[in-house]
């Protein structure tokens, strides 16, 4: 149900986004607690399941199967307040609203996601849709990024990644590969020039995934251009200019003609967590990157892209952060001292080829964290079971379980101990 517009309502537990972070922690939290007073305050109709979109730009998902209503995925027994938040107010534990309203709270969950700043391109948002400027990063344009690729028989196509944090850091390099195994399969790669210009040092940040992306940078031809940022785009003369920075810290501009240009865009906090109290200095909820827990308020947790855990931001994250962070605060609200603990898990199934996927998942630190044995699945090998995973079984995860409170694989230990890792998102 949704509130009515009041000049302040009152709820047991505050949910700020109602994306797959927020609406998987208060299916978490009704699982167990039922009758607990739940809002979630979200603006938008829509819901995505953003993970479909590489696939989408790849010609194997169609854009409207990764679409819900918001209305649809909240749970029947929590209120929708539809709005977006303006401000905080965490010592009187408040949150006040664009629209005028105040919501308090005795606990709250920050879960907005973060923002996409194609804005801080110059000239990219007048030629995002057209000119052979495209990104899976937006729903919208995952389809015309196929167009782009069926359509492109020669020429340069460059595909770029900002610096971090980012969400799904593989996204970029996934459009490389699909692209490329395309133009592969369409007998026209030998006409074809790839650059993935990546502003970061290393092709992926754990080494042990490295040697079989590199085996499909070598098949696909591509030219790997470290420690280029994507600074300008010119889409009706199609080129595009990097800052590329050398091992002393220069920085020179490089100029790049395309064909096809495939965007990751900069991105950061809203603005509206930038500029609060819950704020850390680089802008994302400053939180415990165990308990979730934000670090001067008690009875405030963050989880999903906002939050400034050093975990990579995927929706495999989310999976395993939703239970965590529920337990600890029903913990909260009852007075409790035990903690559940996240570790860090994250995932990136990497789309080296229509039909096979190396299957990456990490804890903190890049610890590599399988989450089947070898013998079925060897995540750094290219694998075809890990597609059928990616393709068939984990959008019924998501919206089957994740978004409806089952834990499979990610119930958390409520003394401090995970229970095995997530399956990849």
């Amino acid at each position: 149900m949704s509130s009515s517009q009041t000049e302040q309502v009152t709820h047991t537990v505050v949910i700020i986004g109602g994306g797959s972070a927020g609406i998987a922690t208060a299916a978490s939290l009704l699982k167990r607690s039922s009758s607990l007073d739940i809002a979630i305050i979200e603006p938008s109709e829509t819901h995505y399941y953003q993970p479909g979109w590489t696939m989408v730009g790849g010609g194997i998902f169609n854009a409207a199967d990764t679409k819900r209503n918001t209305r649809d995925l909240i749970p029947a027994s929590a209120t929708w307040i539809k709005g977006s938040v303006a401000t905080f107010d965490p010592d009187n534990n408040a949150v006040m609203l664009e629209d005028g309203q105040t919501v308090t709270y005795e606990a709250l969950v920050v879960a907005p996601g973060l923002h996409l700043d194609f804005q801080k391109v110059e000239g990219l948002e007048e030629t995002l849709g057209k000119n052979g400027v495209t990104s899976n990063y937006l729903c919208d344009l995952a389809p015309y990024t196929w167009e782009l690729v069926k359509g492109l028989k020669s020429g340069t196509a460059i595909f770029t990644q900002p610096p971090m944090p980012i969400k799904c850091a593989g996204a970029p390099q996934k459009a490389m590969y699909l692209s490329g195994d395309h133009w592969f399969r369409d007998g026209v790669l030998k006409d074809i020039q790839i650059d993935f210009c990546n502003a970061g040092g290393v092709l992926f940040g754990v080494k042990e995934y490295v040697p079989a992306l590199m085996e499909y940078v070598e098949k696909y031809r591509a030219n790997l251009n470290f420690d280029e940022n994507l600074v300008k785009v010119d889409g009706p003369n199609k080129t595009a200019w990097f800052e590329k920075a050398d091992s002393d810290g220069n920085k020179t501009i490089v100029e790049r003609k395309f064909d096809m240009l495939h965007v990751c865009p900069p991105q950061s906090a809203p603005d509206f967590i930038k500029t609060s109290a819950l704020a850390n200095a680089a802008g994302w909820v400053d939180i415990d990157q165990g308990t979730m827990r934000h670090s001067k308020y008690a009875n405030i947790y963050s989880l999903g892209d906002a939050g400034s855990t050093p975990n990579a931001k995927t929706m495999a994250a989310a999976r395993k952060q939703a239970p965590v962070v529920a337990t600890n605060v029903i913990a909260k609200l009852e007075g409790k001292t035990n903690r559940a603990v996240y570790d860090g898990y994250g995932s990136c199934p990497l789309t080296v080829e229509r039909g096979k996927i190396v299957l990456a998942e990490f804890l903190y630190d890049g610890k590599v964290a399988p989450s089947f044995p070898g013998w079925l699945i060897d995540g750094t090998r290219p694998s075809k079971l890990s597609w059928l995973f990616k393709e068939r079984i984990l959008p019924m995860v998501y919206w089957k379980g994740m978004l409806k409170g089952k834990e499979w694989l990610v119930k958390p230990d409520p003394n401090g101990r995970n229970d095995t890792t997530d399956s990849a998102q």
